[in-house]
C-alpha cells in the first residue's frame, strides 16, 4: 500500500470474529454469510485495485429485512460495516478493513414496480444500471444516468456516489433521477426517504443521502424517475488539431444555448489506444469531440447545423455526421471502449475532477504541463459538456515508486480542478482516493458540518470507516464513538 493510510484493525473485534460470524448466522440464512478467508478475498478491493484488505466476513442478503438483521448484529456488537454494490468504485469507496463486515447488495435484484403513467419504477438496488433501461425498453422508456461501467455497476453504488454518465448533460445525474429510497440505518431501523410523488414533504433527506458514499445507511430499494425514449438521436464526431481548441468548442456550444444529450472528449493518447483496440475509424488528430443531439428529425437537423457553424469557426480537422444507426454505433464504439483500451497499455489511475466548462482549455493545457513535470503520460477522456474530467494517468505498478508518483500527479490535477472553480469529484466519489484532499476544497468548519450530519445518522461511526473525511479531521468523532 502506498501513501494512503488506513486505521489499524480493532484487535478486540478480530478476537471475536467467530462469535460475530455465529451471531450473523443465527439471524440469516446459512448461504448469506461468507467467512472463509479464501472466499472473502474476492471482496478485498474494488476497482481501485492498488489497495486491498480482506474483510472479517461478507453478508449477501436477499431482502431489506435481511440487511436490517445483519446491521442490528453489527451495531449491537460494535462491528464496522462496509456497504458494497458491484465493487466498481474507482475511489476505494468499498475498500474493507480487516475488522469489518461487508454487506453487499448483489442479491437484491428484483424489479418491484413499473408505472409509466406516473413515470417511475421501483427496484431493489442490486440491479445493474444497464438492466434498468433494458427492462424499460419494451415500454418505450429509459433511465437517464449511464455510467461507463453501466453493464456491471448497480443502482446501490450509483446512489452512493451520485453517478452520472455520458448522457447526463441533458438529464442530470443520479440525484436528479432518484425519487425515493428505502434505507437501513446503522441501528437496523428501516426508513423511507421521498417516494413516487413529486415534491415529497419535509426535509430533503433524499438529497442528503444521494452521494453520501455509504456513510449514512444502506439503500436497499429505490424509486427511479423514468423518461419516454426520444424520437431520435444522432451523434457527430469533430476532430481538432489541439486540446485547447476542442475545449473552446465545448465552451462555445454550451454558451450558445444548444443543449446536446452528450459532449464527450478524447485526446491523442486515448485515440491511439482506442484505434488499436476498437478500430473505430477515428481521425488522426490531437483531440476529438462526440456531440449527440436528440429530438424529431427537424430538431436534430437544426441542432447539428448550429453545432457545425460553431465548429467551423474553429477550423476542425474533421466534422463527421452520423447518417444511420450503423454510423452512430461506429462513432460511439471507441468512446465506449476507451477505458478497456487504455487498460491494454498498462496500469492507470482514473480521476474525475470537475471544472467549469469555460476553464477546460486552461485545465487541459495545465494537465499537459503537469504530465511533463511528473514524467508520466496522461490520457484524457471525459464528459466535456459538464466539465467532468477523467484524466487517466499511466504508470507501471511493478516499478517501485511509480504508484506514488502517479498519486502525486493525480493530487496535483485535483487541486488544479479546485483552483479553477471546480471540485474534487464529479461522479466517482471521494472514498479513500480523495479523502486526504478534502481540505483542498473544504475548510475545517465545512468538514465539521458534514461530520456532524454523519454523527446524527451513525453516532457509533461504524458505517464505511476511514472514507471521505480526513482521519485527522474525524479523529474526535471516531475516538468518542470508540469510548
Amino acid at each position: 500500500m502506498s501513501g494512503i493510510i488506513m486505521p489499524q484493525p480493532d484487535s478486540t473485534i478480530l478476537a471475536r470474529a467467530a462469535q460475530i460470524v455465529a451471531a450473523l448466522r443465527e439471524v440469516l440464512p446459512e448461504d448469506t454469510v461468507i467467512s472463509d478467508g479464501n472466499e472473502t478475498r474476492a471482496y478485498e478491493c474494488d476497482a481501485l485495485t492498488a489497495y486491498r484488505c480482506p474483510p472479517l466476513a461478507v453478508v449477501l442478503p436477499r431482502s431489506t429485512a435481511e440487511v436490517a438483521a445483519a446491521m442490528r448484529v453489527c451495531s449491537d456488537m460494535g462491528v464496522p460495516v462496509v456497504p458494497r454494490g458491484a465493487g466498481t468504485s474507482l475511489a476505494g469507496g468499498a475498500l474493507p478493513t480487516a475488522d469489518c463486515v461487508v454487506i453487499g447488495t448483489a442479491r437484491l435484484r428484483d424489479v418491484l414496480e413499473i408505472d409509466t403513467d406516473n413515470r417511475f419504477m421501483r427496484v431493489q438496488t442490486g440491479v445493474t444500471n444497464l438492466s434498468v433501461s433494458e427492462v424499460l425498453a419494451p415500454h418505450g422508456f429509459f433511465y437517464a444516468p449511464d455510467p461507463s461501467s453501466q453493464l456491471a455497476c448497480t443502482i446501490a453504488g450509483n446512489i452512493a456516489m451520485n453517478s452520472g454518465g455520458a448522457h447526463c448533460l441533458k438529464y442530470g445525474v443520479t440525484t436528479n433521477n432518484l425519487m425515493g429510497a428505502t434505507v437501513v440505518l446503522t441501528s437496523g431501523e428501516i426508513v423511507e426517504f421521498g417516494g413516487p410523488q413529486a415534491g415529497a414533504a419535509g426535509l430533503d433527506l433524499l438529497g442528503l443521502l444521494c452521494g453520501s458514499e455509504g456513510q449514512l445507511g444502506i439503500v436497499t430499494e429505490a424509486v427511479l424517475r423514468i423518461l419516454p425514449r426520444p424520437e431520435g438521436a444522432r451523434p457527430v464526431l469533430i476532430g481538432f488539431d489541439s486540446a485547447e481548441v476542442a475545449g473552446e468548442c465545448v465552451a462555445r456550444i454550451i454558451r450558445s444555448g444548444v443543449l446536446p444529450v452528450a459532449i464527450e472528449y478524447m485526446d491523442e493518447p486515448c485515440l491511439r489506444a482506442v484505434e488499436n483496440f476498437a478500430k473505430a475509424g477515428y481521425p488522426d488528430c490531437p483531440a476529438v469531440l462526440i456531440v449527440e443531439v436528440e429530438g424529431s428529425p427537424d430538431e436534430i437537423a437544426v441542432q447539428i447545423a448550429h453545432i457545425r457553424e460553431i465548429a467551423d469557426a474553429l477550423n476542425p480537422v474533421e466534422f463527421r455526421e452520423s447518417r444511420n444507426a450503423d454510423d452512430a454505433l461506429a462513432i460511439w464504439k471507441g468512446r465506449k471502449s476507451a477505458f478497456g483500451a487504455m487498460g491494454r497499455l498498462g496500469d492507470y489511475i482514473c480521476l474525475d475532477g470537475t471544472v467549469p466548462v469555460g476553464q477546460l482549455p486552461h485545465t487541459l493545457r495545465r494537465i499537459g504541463e503537469l504530465s511533463k513535470e511528473h514524467g508520466l503520460e496522461v490520457a484524457n477522456v471525459f464528459h466535456a459538456g459538464d466539465g467532468n474530467m477523467h484524466p487517466l494517468i499511466l504508470f507501471n505498478a511493478n516499478e517501485p515508486g511509480q504508484l506514488e508518483r502517479a498519486e502525486a500527479f493525480g493530487a496535483d490535477i485535483l487541486r488544479l480542478c479546485v483552483e479553477v472553480g471546480g471540485c474534487l469529484t464529479g461522479e466517482h466519489g471521494v472514498g479513500i482516493e480523495k479523502r486526504d484532499l478534502m481540505t483542498a476544497q473544504y475548510d475545517p468548519d465545512d468538514l465539521a458540518i458534514q461530520m456532524e450530519v454523519k454523527d446524527v445518522f451513525d453516532p457509533a461511526w461504524l458505517l464505511n470507516p476511514a472514507k471521505v473525511f480526513p482521519l485527522e479531521s474525524s479523529a474526535r468523532y471516531r475516538q468518542r464513538a470508540a469510548e
